[in-house]
C-alpha cells in the first residue's frame, strides 16, 4: 500500500522511536461494548453489489455476535470508529489504498487508529475480507450450509491488524453436494462453476460446457453421416461409437469453432469454455494424427495443437474467455514440444491415483511425473482431483490424511486452479461436510495444516462426540495404511482394510460418540449419520461378516438381522435426504440387493 497525506512523517517518527528502543502501544479497536455497537459500517454510495452484500453480512453477523445493531452508512462519520468496507470507503482514511496485485479475490484487512479497513479485489475480494475477518479474528465458522459456529461476544475488541492475502489458486471448487449452497460457498471462499454464486455473492468462474465436450460441440447424430472423416479413425475405419474427433481435420475445427462461438454469445457470463475429449478412449489413429502424436510422444500432442488453434480462433471476439481441455487417461502425459497458448487451461486428472498415500509418494510416480512435465510448459495448469469413492459414496474412504499434502503438492507445481470432485449428487456421503470444509480451507490457503483442519472441524461439528469420531477415523486410516492397499476412487466394498476387526473397533467408537451426545438431538443425529458407512459395509458383506464373527467369537455389533439394520439405515438416510449411494444411481438398490443376497 502507498502512504500519502502526511503519513511519511509519522512513519519516520515511528522508525526513530523503534531505533531508540521505545515501545509503541497500539490500543485495541472496540467494535462493541456490553452489547452495544461502538462502530459504524461505511460503504460508498455507488458501491458494487458484492460490497453491499459484504456490509450487510458483516452487520448481521456482528449483531449475532455482540447483540448490537450496526448501522450501514453511505457517507463518512467523523469522530466515530468506522468499519470501512470496499476500496472507496477505505480511502476515507489518511492512507491511499489500492487493489493492484490482488486479482479478483485477494484481501486487505487493516486497522488504522479507530478504523478497521476491509477491502479486496473485484469482484469477490471485499466479501472475502469480511468473511476472513469474521472467521480468523472473531471466531465464526460455517461448517456446512446448515451448521455454523457464531461466538457470543457482547464486548468485541480487535488488536492491530495488517493482513494482505492473495490466494495462489485462481479457481477453487469443493465439488460436494452441500457445498453448492451459495452462502456456504462465498463464506468459505469457493468460486467454482457449480456453486450457486450470484452477482451479490461475487459471481464465479463460469464454464461454457464443463467437460467432455467433443460430441456436444460436434454431435455425431448431426454430422457423422455426411462427414465421417471428422471422427476418429480406429483400426482403419471411421467411427463415432466411443470415439473422439479427428483433430487434424481443418473442417471439423472450423465447425466446432462456429458452434462454440454461438454458445458463448448466448452465455456472456462464461469465462472458460471446455473443448475436451469424451469420457472414454478411442482417439484418432489416422496418419496425420498419429504422426503428430508420435512426434510429441503422446496423444496429448494432437489434442493440444487442436485446442491451441481453437483458442486462437476465438480470442479476438472473446478475449476474456480461456479454452479448457483435459490431460486425462490417454492424454495425461504431456507433449514433448507444443505448449499451451496463454488462453488455454489444461486440467490434469488424478483418476488413476491411490489416495491412501500422498500424490508425491512413489506409488503415484506416473502422476507425479506427469504433473512435473505439465508444470514446466503450462501457465494455467488446473487439477481435477478425486476425493470420494464413486462406487460407494457412503463407504469409509480414509483419504483425510492426504488432503493437505496433495493440495500443497499441486500448488508447488504451478497449479492455478483445483476442482475437488466429491459426492456431488446427494447428502449423506461419508464425512461429506468435513471434506467439503477442509478442502475449501486448503484451497484458500494451501499452507494450512490439513490434519489440524480435520481436528478443528470434528470438534466444532460433533461437539463432545468429537474425540470418539476422531478415534473412529484413525481406526480406518490406520487400517488402510497397515494393509498397504491401493485406495482408488472406485474401490470395492471388499477392500482388505475393511476387516471385521476394523469395523468392530470403528463401531465401538461410533457408539461411544452417540452416547456422549445422547441429550443433544442435533449432535446425536450428526453422529448417527457418521455411523452409516460402517452399517453399509456390514450389510454389503453380511454373510461373510457373520461367519467371521462366529469363527472368532466376536460379539456382533449391529442389529441381529440385516432387515433390522437396513431399516435403521434407511431411517437415518432418509432423514438426511440421502438419494444416492453411488455415482449415477439414484435410490438404494444396491442395499436392496444385499438384503436379498443375505441368508435369512
Amino acid at each position: 500500500m502507498l502512504l500519502h497525506k502526511g503519513k511519511i512523517g509519522l512513519l519516520f517518527a515511528a522508525v526513530v522511536l523503534f531505533c531508540l528502543g521505545a515501545t509503541v502501544q497500539v490500543d485495541a479497536l472496540t467494535i462493541a461494548q456490553d452489547g452495544e455497537a461502538r462502530a459504524v459500517i461505511i460503504i460508498a454510495p455507488d458501491s458494487s453489489e458484492p460490497e453491499k452484500h459484504a456490509a450487510a453480512e458483516l452487520a448481521e453477523f456482528l449483531k449475532q455476535i455482540t447483540g448490537g445493531k450496526f448501522e450501514i452508512l453511505h457517507k463518512d462519520a467523523p469522530g466515530q470508529s468506522r468499519i470501512l468496507v470496499g476500496l472507496k470507503a477505505a480511502n476515507l482514511t489518511a492512507v491511499d489504498f489500492y487493489t493492484d496485485g490482488l486479482g479478483s479475490d485477494g484481501i486487505i484487512i487493516r486497522t488504522l487508529g479507530k478504523d478497521l479497513v476491509l477491502v479486496g479485489g473485484e469482484p469477490r475480494g471485499t466479501l472475502y475480507a469480511v468473511y476472513t475477518f469474521l472467521e480468523d479474528h472473531v471466531g465464526c465458522r460455517w461448517w456446512s450450509s446448515k451448521v455454523s459456529t457464531i461466538p457470543k461476544k457482547p464486548t468485541l475488541k480487535v488488536g492491530e491488524l495488517n493482513i494482505r492475502h492473495v490466494p495462489p489458486l485462481e479457481y477453487r471448487e469443493s465439488f460436494w453436494f452441500d457445498a453448492f449452497d451459495g452462502d456456504w460457498a462465498v463464506r468459505n471462499k469457493s468460486n467454482g462453476n457449480s456453486e450457486r454464486l450470484d452477482a451479490k455473492r461475487g459471481g464465479k468462474h463460469s464454464y461454457q460446457g464443463f467437460v467432455h465436450t467433443f460430441f456436444p460441440l460436434i454431435p455425431p447424430a448431426k454430422y457423422f453421416k455426411d462427414h465421417p472423416e471428422w471422427f476418429s479413425e480406429i483400426d482403419g475405419k471411421r467411427k463415432h461409437e466411443r470415439a473422439q474427433l479427428c483433430l487434424t481435420n481443418e473442417e471439423v475445427r472450423k465447425e466446432l469453432v462456429k458452434n462454440l462461438k454461438a454458445r458463448l454469445r448466448s452465455n456472456p457470463a462464461a469465462t472458460i469454455a471446455s473443448v475436451s475429449q469424451n469420457d472414454w478412449h478411442g482417439y484418432c489413429q489416422c496418419n496425420k494424427c498419429a504422426a503428430i502424436d508420435k512426434e510429441e510422444g503422446s496423444p496429448s500432442g494432437s489434442l493440444l495443437h487442436f485446442v491451441n488453434a481453437v483458442a486462437a480462433d476465438i480470442e479476438e471476439e472473446f478475449p476474456n474467455v480461456a479454452i479448457s481441455t483435459l490431460a486425462y487417461q490417454y492424454t495425461r502425459k504431456p507433449p514433448k514440444k507444443v505448449k499451451p497458448r496463454h488462453n488455454v487451461i489444461v486440467r490434469l486428472c488424478s483418476i488413476e491415483c491411490s489416495f491412501s498415500k500422498p500424490l508425491a509418494d512413489e506409488r503415484n510416480q506416473k502422476f507425479r511425473d506427469d504433473i512435473v512435465g505439465w508444470s514446466k510448459v503450462c501457465n494455467r495448469l488446473y487439477i481435477w482431483d478425486y476425493t470420494t469413492n464413486f462406487r460407494h459414496y457412503v463407504m469409509p474412504h480414509p483419504n483425510l490424511r492426504v488432503l493437505g499434502p496433495n493440495v500443497k503438492f499441486f500448488v508447488d507445481h504451478n497449479v492455478k486452479g483445483i476442482f475437488e470432485q466429491g459426492a456431488y449428487q446427494s447428502y449423506g456421503s461419508e464425512m461429506a461436510e468435513l471434506r467439503a470444509w477442509v478442502l475449501a480451507k486448503l484451497l484458500w490457503d494451501p499452507k494450512l495444516d490439513g490434519r489440524k483442519l480435520v481436528d478443528e472441524f470434528i470438534e466444532g461439528y460433533y461437539g463432545s462426540a468429537g474425540p470418539h469420531i476422531k478415534t473412529y477415523l484413525n481406526v480406518t486410516h490406520d487400517a488402510v495404511e497397515a494393509s498397504g492397499e491401493w485406495l482408488g476412487c472406485f474401490s470395492q466394498h471388499t477392500a482388505k482394510f475393511l476387516s471385521l476387526d476394523t469395523l468392530c473397533k470403528g463401531w465401538e467408537h461410533l457408539k461411544a460418540a452417540e452416547e456422549a451426545v445422547k441429550d443433544n438431538p442435533a449432535l446425536h443425529f450428526r453422529v448417527q449419520v457418521a455411523q452409516l458407512p460402517v452399517m453399509y459395509v456390514f450389510m454389503m458383506r453380511w454373510d461373510e461378516m457373520r461367519e467371521k464373527a462366529k469363527e472368532t467369537s466376536v460379539d456382533w455389533p449391529v442389529p441381529d438381522t440385516i432387515k433390522e439394520t437396513y431399516e435403521r439405515f434407511l431411517e437415518i438416510a432418509k432423514r438426511k435426504n440421502m438419494t444416492h449411494l453411488r455415482e449415477g444411481s439414484r435410490g438404494f438398490g444396491v442395499l436392496d440387493e444385499a438384503v436379498e443376497r443375505a441368508k435369512k
